[in-house]
């Protein structure tokens, strides 16, 4: 065997053993590089040649600000439950820290999800409210998140701007650039209110 296939073999060896290193670098971190084959899993995307590639598109669109909201959403709801639980412990949900309202709202959504005979999608009861309790949590418990957000009217201001660019994200209408703008802003808002 000359020199040059010894290279070749050499050469291909060391590209397999870098791919699976790689491969083993996305499981751990759970990153995407591009090295592993998605084809065990069953993809939506097989179905994507069935809508129309404008509707395609917008949904592409769409997604970056639905993950934007998520990630807010589910950011606030931890601020929420961290700030509380600190204040009353874990059993902060049933020590009447959070409105009467809102309680009886979520038990009546946690049943009706029992019912449907659907997963559980959470075992925290915070997960069962809406966005806009999420900021009556937060304004009637006002004196814990004093420390934290620098303004009370400035939290329902920005909540309220959120909770409206919400619907559509929420009920796959695209936003206007317009309102893809506001959504950035609000933020932003949100962000800097953190004290």
């Amino acid at each position: 065997m000359s020199s040059a296939d010894d290279n070749l073999r050499s050469f291909g060896m060391s590209g397999l053993l870098m791919a699976e290193e790689l491969r083993n670098v996305e499981q751990r971190l759970g990153i995407d590089l591009g090295c592993s084959s998605h084809s065990s899993k069953e993809s939506p995307e097989k179905y994507y040649a069935q809508f129309e590639q404008s509707v395609r598109a917008e949904s592409a669109e769409m997604s970056r600000h639905y993950e934007l909201f998520y990630c807010l959403e589910n950011s606030i709801r931890k601020l929420i439950s961290e700030t509380l639980q600190e204040s009353e412990g874990v059993g902060w949900w049933e020590s009447g820290i959070v409105p009467d309202g809102i309680v009886s709202e979520v038990e009546s959504r946690l049943q009706k999800e029992i019912d449907s005979g659907v997963t559980r999608r959470s075992d925290a009861l915070i997960d069962y409210t809406t966005f806009g309790e999420l900021s009556v949590i937060i304004t009637s418990n006002w004196p814990l998140f004093e420390t934290i957000l620098s303004s009370r009217r400035a939290v329902q201001r920005v909540m309220s701007n959120l909770n409206l660019l919400r619907g559509p994200i929420a009920h796959c209408c695209p936003l206007s650039e317009d309102e893809s703008v506001r959504l950035g802003l609000a933020v932003k808002d949100w962000f800097r209110m953190i004290g």
